[in-house]
């Protein structure tokens, strides 16, 4: 089934990056030369998705800005001719995807966000990539929206992304009890947000990416927010899904960087300036001085 929309939940208000994140939604942190949401829709256009939306909240009306046409810039650039590679790359920026937004006017969790893009999905699949996860592929990797499209054809079930994480990474994010298919690909029969040390199934988190069915609006609707914070947890709409039996992970091939943190912004701005073909040599050379120093 060719899936061709995506859903970008992008609502959050980035409170562990403060004070960077205060007038700049920290979806727009640079990752070298490019805001962090441009690798989201970069990997969903090269997953073969044409319609995202991306649902947003007050002050992050800049995301609208960079996903357009910017005249004045473009006209300043066009003058010059020894500026038309910059040129192209500003304005193929607003030609990647047809992109919608929705504002989501009180944040209430990962699952209240998704809940609100389903006039947007009508009857569709759907893939979902979260707002705080950047995950570069290279050489023959396929994108990991990509990867997750396969296996959703492959299985016929809703698919999460996962990776192995560290124990305190697991009790912060999510624990799946799994069993293995084939390759990369396990059947999932539950999943526990924010798990205790004591209930964690595996070290499998699913780190920001998912492909489901419309059905799971109405899970979403059935889930109780949670007593303490007040959220919907997203996760516990897809455990229901696991514990029917449709739903799958793929261990995902990629390096995923979270944009949430402030460790990962300077580990996804390292990698990505190391491999950058304008600045990757000087960068490289910089860091082995800097190293003689510390």
């Amino acid at each position: 089934m060719k899936i061709t929309k995506a859903v970008i939940p992008a609502a959050g208000l980035g409170t562990r990056v403060l004070p960077a994140s205060k007038a700049v939604p920290k979806e727009m942190l640079n990752i070298v030369d490019k805001p962090a949401i441009q690798y989201l829709v970069e990997e969903c256009a090269a997953s073969g998705i044409t319609d995202i939306l991306i649902i947003t909240n007050r002050g992050k009306g800049v995301i609208e800005d960079h996903f357009d046409y910017a005249y004045e810039l473009e006209d300043n650039l066009r003058r010059s001719p020894a500026k038309a590679d910059l040129l192209k790359s500003v304005h193929d920026v607003a030609n990647l995807a047809n992109i919608y937004y929705l504002r989501q006017k009180e944040t209430k969790g990962l699952g209240h966000a998704i809940l609100a893009a389903e006039h947007f999905v009508g009857d569709e699949p759907f893939a979902i990539l979260y707002g705080d996860d950047i995950i570069m592929t290279t050489g023959e990797q396929k994108p990991v929206t990509q990867q997750l499209i396969d296996a959703f054809n492959a299985t016929g079930k809703c698919v999460c992304g996962v990776q192995t994480c560290t124990e305190e990474q697991v009790m912060k994010y999510c624990t799946l009890d799994v069993t293995h298919i084939h390759g990369n690909v396990y059947d999932v029969h539950k999943i526990i947000e924010k798990p205790t040390k004591e209930q964690i199934y595996s070290y499998f988190s699913i780190l920001g990416r998912n492909v489901v069915t419309p059905d799971v609006f109405d899970l979403i609707r059935n889930t109780a927010p949670n007593p303490v914070t007040g959220e919907v947890y997203f996760s516990e709409a897809l455990s229901n899904f696991a514990e029917a039996g449709k739903l799958a992970a793929v261990e995902f091939e990629g390096k995923r960087f979270d944009m949430g943190s402030k460790l990962g912004i300077m580990q996804a701005n390292c990698e990505t300036a190391l491999q950058h073909p304008e600045i990757g040599e000087a960068f490289r050379a910089y860091l082995k001085e800097l190293a003689k120093t510390l």
